[in-house]
């Protein structure tokens, strides 16, 4: 495994504000695995050196973005409705313009639930706010917020394979950041106790946690199991690997060139993800969700 160079970059060209990066050498490991159809085959990939943030954007460095660059989330305008029927059943009448607001996905009461306010600076909706809440990861961000913050930032977001060479720390075995077997004590964000039913929170949070509150792995990155989904750059489709899988090492993949309804790649679970529920938390796990999707339990981190 080549040798990690682990770096704070306070000041990079283009960019306007501080990243805590960690630089990574980049070499080629085994991505993917056989443990669902999405992650099949396990393959060879090269990436190149790159640096990725230590941690996931938290709120107050988002907050910073909006601030400077007065950006509105995807959250916080009302739906399009001429863009949302595109993504129903055709005929599906249009809903009554009061339902038509800004909004988001929250997890509440055991199940998901389209909640009229929420938004990055109310996860929970109207009455709840981020106020003590500054360093715990941004959520309610779609694809396009990350994206727009990564380039107000100076940087981007991850390719998928950027994303799983930095969750195992350059090597092809870790089934987790941490390593090959579920730990006694908790290592990571997740959901404890049988999902949805019962959550003992002995990690001591029922939701996101400030970040770095769990070991960092091997390369000294934070939270790429749990806490929160994170996207990546790259289309999703669940063949993307099987076209790969006779092409000997593949060099630095972006992903396809399309995917049904813009879905993105997302990756590394969540506070919500429990072993006999989603299990997302596996350093191979992928899953996707549209482009314009925001919700409670999804963030993103930036690569330069």
């Amino acid at each position: 495994m080549r040798a990690y160079h682990l770096v704070m970059i306070l000041a990079v060209s283009g960019c306007r504000c501080a990243e805590d990066l960690v630089f990574l050498d980049g070499g080629t490991f085994v991505m993917g695995s056989e443990e669902e159809p999405q992650e099949r085959p396990a393959h060879r990939v090269e990436v190149s050196a790159f640096s990725i943030s230590r941690t996931e954007v938290t709120n107050a460095q988002f907050g910073r973005f909006v601030a400077a660059t007065k950006w509105v989330t995807t959250a916080e305008r009302a739906p399009d409705w001429a863009v949302l029927q595109k993504q129903l059943p055709p005929g599906t009448p249009k809903p009554d313009d009061a339902l038509l607001v800004p909004g988001s996905m929250v997890f509440v009461d055991r199940a998901w639930s389209w909640t009229a306010g929420a938004d990055w600076r109310h996860p929970e909706g109207p009455g709840s706010s981020i106020a003590g809440r500054e360093q715990h990861p941004v959520v309610h961000v779609s694809w396009d917020d990350a994206a727009a913050y990564a380039k107000w930032a100076g940087g981007r977001l991850p390719t998928e394979a950027e994303w799983e060479f930095a969750a195992r720390s350059g090597t092809s075995g870790h089934r987790f950041t941490w390593g090959d077997s579920w730990p006694e004590k908790p290592l990571a964000n997740t959901w404890e106790g049988a999902f949805p039913v019962s959550n003992s929170v002995a990690d001591g949070f029922a939701g996101t946690a400030p970040v770095k509150s769990y070991p960092p792995n091997a390369a000294g990155l934070f939270d790429l199991a749990g806490n929160v989904w994170e996207w990546t750059a790259d289309r999703y489709r669940e063949d993307t690997y099987l076209a790969r899988a006779d092409g000997g090492v593949v060099l630095n993949p972006a992903g396809p060139e399309d995917s049904d309804e813009l879905r993105r790649v997302i990756r590394g679970g969540s506070f919500l993800c429990a072993p006999n529920y989603c299990a997302s938390f596996r350093t191979s796990a992928r899953r996707s969700t549209t482009q314009d999707s925001s919700l409670s339990h999804l963030g993103f981190r930036i690569v330069k």
